[in-house]
């Protein structure tokens, strides 16, 4: 059952699109957006009938600015509008993302600052309630003039066109609302260009993959802390004197939990004297380093998402208490395509160092473990093309990760002349979510055998719980066997949160950072 919610003009918390996106929550519009939105219709439909040519309410786009549109065809415009820009190509976007697209739109709508109709935001909130999603083209938006294409069919959906899911059922835009009970709008001036403007698609697409990050993070960092204690690592490095003389907020909270983690670990205690190394390699002895700067990354990419999602991002904008309406550039999506980066570069690197450790727990001469953690290497293989595996991941997501937001091609005959490429560094992300997962899984196999191999010793209380978790899903390695399915099995527990569960719930939140 989904949850009852609210979307306000501003200050939406990241916890009510993460809602959105799981189909928890079905938000409305809170009642105060509705002044507001009445206010700035009655500017538009006042600067419609006026003389002055204003943007997209009686004039043409892009480089058709020029040509004035007559009253009585302003109506038509906007539906062309509409029908024009439907030149998305490629598979549909997942629910998920079109959930937040639809919810992201009325948010920007709350403000009242584009000039809709309250009937519009109205049916947004109706598709919501029912999850009633259009089909949205995955490619087509080069994040400027906002994501047009894939915004255009979004809206198709509105005045009863494209296409659009219901319950599992892909139908005609106009079947679909009328199986869900609802009406398409008659568009009014300015507001196909409200619809098709702004950097929804680009924002629900990294919000979407910010949230699927967030468990595959945390299970890094519990699967850092079993190599570890796999490889009879040291804890020393996460003392948090170390940390606190840096200062990084990522950092010392990476070190808090790694530290917890190992906390109670025989395996530890075993080596404390005698151990003739000195220092672990950087892959167990810097995780809070690179870890920690991954987790400021992805905070910071956080904060810019948060903000975005609060915005209004079309053009132009009006200002119901002087009647202007102002032509700007909110629509230009260069934060979110800079967020996309970032967050690109913390996948990249949290996949970068897990690989490093998959390599070493695989090494006897580092380790004092059996070569790739099987008894009588040689005879047998043991996780040798696993290791592979996850440097092939880790080259793929290196190649994913080049920046998408320094790319530009113009467009509409340099009218657009910069573009932020917002719109697929985003989408990117998903995919390399999904390669890190089965990076951490790999090297979640390979700690998991690498504790077991030091019994009679025992890991931590904590760690424990790993291994339990591991084993429910993936049997110690005694024979060759297909690892293929092992990997698969660990790589959902990484994405559905059931690793990043052995942390505390503070812990979590924690990482998470304040206002997430």
């Amino acid at each position: 059952m989904s949850a009852p919610a609210e979307i306000r003009a501003g200050g939406n918390p990241l916890a009510l699109w993460r809602a959105v996106r799981s189909g928890v929550a079905r938000p409305r519009l809170a009642r105060a957006c509705r002044a507001a939105i009445e206010a700035g219709h009655r500017a538009i439909l006042a600067a419609a009938a006026g003389e002055r040519a204003v943007y997209g309410l009686n004039t043409g786009f892009g480089k058709l600015a020029l040509v004035r549109v007559p009253p009585e065809r302003l109506a038509e415009l906007q539906v062309n509008l509409v029908r024009s820009h439907q030149a998305g190509v490629g598979e549909p976007l997942p629910a998920p993302v079109v959930r937040l697209a639809l919810a992201l739109k009325l948010a920007s709508l709350a403000h009242g600052a584009s000039g809709v109709q309250p009937a519009l935001c109205e049916l947004l909130e109706a598709m919501l309630e029912r999850d009633l999603l259009p089909v949205i083209p995955a490619q087509g938006s080069v994040g400027a003039s906002g994501d047009l294409a894939p915004l255009a069919h979004l809206a198709a959906v509105l005045i009863g066109e494209g296409e659009a899911v219901l319950a599992g059922e892909r139908l005609p835009g106009a079947a679909a609302l009328g199986r869900a009970g609802l009406a398409p709008v008659r568009l009014g001036p300015k507001e196909g260009l409200a619809l098709l403007n702004g950097t929804q698609v680009s924002t629900a697409l990294a919000l979407d993959a910010l949230f699927a990050l967030e468990p595959v993070l945390q299970a890094s960092l519990v699967v850092g802390a079993a190599s570890v204690d796999a490889a009879a690592g040291s804890d020393t490095p996460f003392d948090p004197r170390i940390h606190a003389l840096r200062g990084h907020p990522g950092q010392i909270a990476v070190a808090a939990v790694l530290r917890a983690l190992i906390e109670g670990s025989a395996i530890r205690r075993s080596h404390l004297e005698g151990d003739p190394r000195v220092q672990d390699p950087y892959s167990l002895r810097c995780q809070p380093q690179v870890a920690g700067a991954c987790l400021d990354l992805v905070r910071q990419a956080a904060a810019t998402l948060e903000r975005e999602a609060n915005g209004a991002t079309d053009n132009p904008l009006v200002l119901a208490d002087t009647g202007e309406v102002l032509s700007g550039g909110n629509f230009h999506a260069e934060p979110v395509a800079f967020a996309a980066d970032q967050i690109a570069l913390a996948i990249c690197e949290l996949g970068n160092i897990a690989q490093r450790r998959c390599a070493l727990l695989c090494d006897p001469a580092l380790t004092g473990l059996p070569a790739f953690l099987v008894r009588e290497p040689g005879l047998r293989s043991g996780f040798m093309v696993a290791e592979i595996a996850s440097a092939a991941l880790a080259s793929e997501n290196r190649q994913k990760a080049a920046p998408a937001s320094i790319d530009t091609i113009p467009t509409s005959i340099n009218q657009e002349d910069h573009v932020s490429m917002a719109a697929h560094g985003a989408r990117r992300l998903g995919p390399m979510v999904d390669n890190l997962a089965r990076i951490v899984a790999i090297e979640a196999l390979m700690a998991a055998q690498g504790i077991e191999l030091r019994a009679p010793l025992e890991t931590s209380p904590r760690l424990s719980r790993f291994l339990e978790a591991v084993r429910a899903v993936a049997p110690p390695l005694e024979e060759d066997r297909p690892l293929a399915p092992d990997i698969v099995a660990v790589a959902g527990l990484v994405r559905d949160g059931t690793l990043a569960a052995i942390l505390e719930p503070a812990e979590r939140a924690s990482l998470l950072g304040e206002g997430a």
